[in-house]
């Protein structure tokens, strides 16, 4: 006789949907196709429910999908899309100030593409971590993927590496409460971890929630100054090896359904979890073939891969279309390039002039311009909800410590008190500025956003209320974030 042990919904949002994930584990399986994706695609299925809202408002549930495009390192917004004058020198970004096609919003002069896409998107400001600054960078960027702050760091101040009471990642929420209906990827995180030093994907993972909501990663080979690694991509594990030919492992899911009725006593126990389903949901993934096929950015014309930028940031955003064209529900594009770097890392502490110039500047405006421009054109603007945002901006006055940091005379600190992102797409207002910096940039004088607000208005366009519980690892109850959706950010 087969027991299943554990409080039937004892770990889940919704007690009322029975037997826990882990006890579903506990049952086993073949693992005829080592079932690691098959277990990812139950788990996912069975915790998923749609958050209920009181009533209808602005933006709820208009996104299918979302692109996060990580700025990690910290952008400068002085030097980007928020250029003060009239203020000191060492203030005063050293790029012109160029108008775009919103009036009274400029940006430098190093973003002109992305100049002329600015009636498409809003500008949001005035994000702040007001009034609790965070300047450290691995801090700062699990705060903003979690929505919440951690409580221990190491020794070196720096936070301990990732491990399994993490909070998890907004788009390991994600895909639990809104699995995607494709046989795609539901979550991919691509080209390289959030780090900084040598902490290693701190906020990037599922935490508490299991590894069969983790993200698929795609790191192709390469260090960061490998401008090209994207033309490397290998994706071996959505591909049949040659020697398993698609109908062998169709008849290997025929031998694993005769297994089962033999076993009624599983069968009877997790009869309502629909196994048969999700195990053919894997095998469908692994034998059409639609995962490998979004990746192949080759099949792209010269034309589109030029206006994204042959790049690693330019050829991750338009991988990023792909899979959301494909059905995949979340896809963060981390800055190819760690904090605490050089070359075109946005930690900018020196010789930010040149190399915003020369590097960092061009790779973001030929990147995000084309991300958003293409998505339009093609329809998916409605119903794609982009993002683009650091963990934090930089001092405005050159030269300081903020942080403990040395800075050059033409550089810049953290600063996590003010600084800009940028939504566009899913009833996204467009042409918009939401928020205003003071007359330095160094704090919000109008509507300012917390990191936390920004999660909750991505939920909320998700269709998922901020407010769901989760279970963490000691099966308390916790909000998915602690903060409410910007309505005005919408139409």
């Amino acid at each position: 006789m087969i027991i299943v042990p554990g409080q039937a919904g004892k770990d889940l949002c919704d007690r009322s949907l029975g037997v826990t994930r882990r006890d579903i584990l506990r049952v086993g399986g073949s693992g005829l196709l080592g079932m690691s994706l098959g277990t990812l695609l139950e788990l996912q299925a069975v915790s998923a429910r749609a958050a209920a809202v009181t009533a209808p408002t602005a933006g709820w549930g208009q996104a299918k999908s979302i692109i996060m495009v990580y700025l990690q390192g910290g952008p400068s917004h002085l030097d980007l899309w928020d250029p003060k004058e009239n203020v000191p020198d060492n203030v005063r970004s050293a790029f012109k100030a160029i108008d775009t096609k919103v009036p009274g919003l400029q940006f430098t002069e190093i973003l002109p593409k992305l100049a002329m896409v600015t009636d498409k998107l809003t500008m949001i400001r005035s994000m702040s971590y007001t009034p609790n600054g965070l300047f450290n960078h691995t801090a700062a960027i699990y705060q903003m993927m979690t929505g919440y702050t951690t409580d221990k760091v190491s020794p070196s101040g720096q936070l301990e590496p990732p491990n399994a009471k993490d909070f998890p990642n907004f788009g390991s929420q994600i895909v639990r409460l809104k699995p995607p209906t494709e046989p795609m990827l539901p979550f991919v995180m691509l080209p390289r971890p959030l780090q900084e030093s040598n902490v290693v994907g701190k906020g990037g993972s599922a935490g508490f929630l299991g590894k069969a909501y983790d993200p698929y990663t795609l790191y192709p080979d390469g260090d960061d100054m490998d401008l090209a690694k994207m033309d490397k991509i290998r994706v071996d594990d959505l591909q049949l090896r040659p020697e398993v030919f698609a109908m062998r492992l169709e008849r290997r899911a025929k031998l694993r359904q005769a297994i089962d009725a033999g076993m009624p006593e599983i069968e009877k126990a997790v009869a309502d979890y629909n196994l048969n389903e999700y195990y053919d949901k894997a095998l469908s993934l692994v034998i059409s073939g639609r995962a490998r096929e979004a990746f192949n950015i080759a099949q792209e014309s010269e034309k589109i891969r030029d206006m994204y930028g042959r790049n690693t940031f330019g050829q991750s955003c338009l991988l990023a279309r792909r899979l959301v064209e494909a059905g995949t529900r979340v896809v963060e594009v981390v800055w190819p390039k760690v904090a605490n770097s050089d070359n075109h890392s946005w930690d900018h502490h020196v010789d930010l002039s040149k190399r915003m110039k020369d590097q960092s500047g061009p790779m973001l405006d030929a990147g995000l311009s084309g991300l958003i421009t293409d998505l339009d054109e093609r329809g998916m603007l409605k119903d794609t909800l982009v993002v683009a945002v650091g963990e934090f901006g930089r001092s405005p006055q050159k030269g300081v410590s903020t942080s403990g940091n040395g800075n050059s005379a033409d550089g810049r600190d953290h600063w996590p008190y003010c600084y800009t992102a940028m939504m566009a797409g899913a009833g996204i207002k467009r042409g918009n500025i939401h928020g205003k910096s003071d007359k330095t940039g160094s704090a919000p004088i109008e509507d300012p956003v917390h990191p936390g607000e920004l999660l909750a208005t991505i939920y909320h366009a998700l269709g998922i209320d901020p407010a769901t519980i989760v279970y963490n690892h000691l099966k308390q109850p916790r909000e998915l974030v602690k903060a409410e959706a910007v309505g005005r950010l919408f139409v």
